[in-house]
């Protein structure tokens, strides 16, 4: 992979670092927002489960930071987009599709598959 290749990873994790805080601002401004009392126990549930709904996706979030962090490390040091299992070359279109992967996508599948054959 080329520097030029590189530096556009780097530019599109850290564009996606950057909106994800960005989100995660604008949850707590809301949820500190909405302080009113809802007395209908159907309003107030249906807000709860939104709430709820809505710190899920800020926790997964939360977990792709450090995935993100990872990855432009990998760019740091000169280890991104090479498999850590197989140590091959991950190709550009998995990179693009997941910017964070740590395996290629023969890896990847072999790890489904194990997984898929340990939950049965």
């Amino acid at each position: 992979m080329n520097k030029e290749q590189l530096e556009l990873f780097r530019t599109q994790l850290l564009l996606k670092k950057q909106e994800i805080h960005s989100d995660a601002g604008k949850t707590m401004t809301e949820m500190t927002d909405q302080t009113t009392n809802v007395p209908d126990p159907n309003d107030r549930a249906t807000l709860e489960s939104g709430r709820s709904f809505e710190l899920r996706i800020r926790d997964r979030e939360r977990k792709l930071l450090s995935k993100i962090d990872e990855a432009i490390a990998r760019i740091e040091d000169g280890s991104y987009g090479i498999c850590e299992d197989c140590g091959e070359e991950i190709g550009l279109k998995r990179l693009e599709a997941r910017p964070v992967t740590t395996l290629c996508i023969d890896c990847k599948t072999i790890q489904e598959t194990r997984e898929k054959s340990v939950g049965q």
